[in-house]
């Protein structure tokens, strides 16, 4: 699906706002896409689910520094916004909202929306205050746009549940739908970062999602988790991964700890390979 007009790129507020309340005038169904840009076939995968459940589809693409610590690739984080710009277009996209760092965050903000529970362990613990900062950016560019629905991937599993948890408890009135995670055709999940990985270390990066379906099979058949998630960092080290940050079953719905698969869970790992840091997940359920 592609547009007779050239797609609007809204760079304030008031423009974003003005853009989507005309469409809820029509009574038209409005779906938010927010992105960090360098945008991939994950990101486009969005763009078609939200043409699917909604009549008119906003992508954000902001880079957001609040959700970078202090020693992470915010500066060196890809941008190239007019690519995007035309993939969004392409993929049906009906507007590209790209605020500036000074129109989301204007000088003397000082509110940070954080969630507990949910954010704790995984990502949270090596990432201190990435979470706050995706609540916040998050919380905000729902209000600004104000859509009925809002996409997000899955593979960033404990991101999603953050936000749904913040969307539940703030009374924000739109639905979060998550789009399982878009991978290549050898199982690595499609991620901005990696094009951080070399050649030697792209043919490795395939081990994740191997390892993690072969875990899955594994926890599926009884037996303790943490046996489970041991001998899987154990093959991540040996087939070239520089470092496991975490390799967990959780609860798929409070990402609470599981000692073993009893009740529908998620197996997620971050691992390090060359400069990229990797996340992946999976579903597990019980026999």
């Amino acid at each position: 699906m592609s547009h007779l007009l050239p797609m609007p790129v809204m760079r304030s507020v008031a423009g974003l706002r003005a853009v989507v309340a005309a469409w809820h005038a029509e009574g038209l169904r409005v779906a938010l896409v927010p992105t960090m840009g360098a945008l991939h076939d994950g990101h486009l995968t969005l763009v078609r689910r939200g043409l699917e459940l909604a009549d008119r589809v906003v992508a954000s693409v902001f880079v957001n520094p609040t959700q970078f610590g202090p020693s992470e690739d915010f500066s060196a984080y890809p941008r190239r916004e007019a690519v995007d710009a035309e993939l969004l277009a392409g993929a049906g996209a009906h507007g590209l909202y790209a605020p500036t760092v000074a129109e989301m965050y204007p000088a003397g903000f000082a509110t940070t929306v954080s969630v507990a529970g949910v954010s704790e362990g995984l990502c949270g613990a090596f990432r201190p205050g990435h979470f706050a900062g995706v609540a916040t950016v998050v919380a905000k560019l729902l209000l600004q746009a104000r859509p009925d629905i809002a996409l997000f991937g899955e593979k960033d599993y404990q991101q999603l549940q953050v936000i749904r948890r913040m969307v539940r408890d703030l009374d924000i009135p739109v639905s979060i739908v998550g789009v399982p995670t878009v991978r290549d055709a050898d199982g690595l999940a499609m991620s901005s970062r990696n094009a951080y990985l070399t050649e030697a270390e792209r043919a490795i990066a395939p081990a994740l999602f191997r390892t993690l379906t072969q875990i899955a099979a594994r926890l599926a058949a009884g037996g303790p988790a943490a046996e489970q998630e041991d001998w899987g960092a154990a093959v991540l080290l040996g087939a070239g991964f520089a470092s496991v940050d975490y390799l967990e079953l959780r609860d798929a719905e409070s990402l609470d700890r599981l000692d073993r698969l009893d009740r529908p869970g998620r197996l997620l790992v971050a691992a390090h390979l060359g400069k990229a840091r990797l996340l992946d997940n999976i579903a597990v359920t019980p026999r």
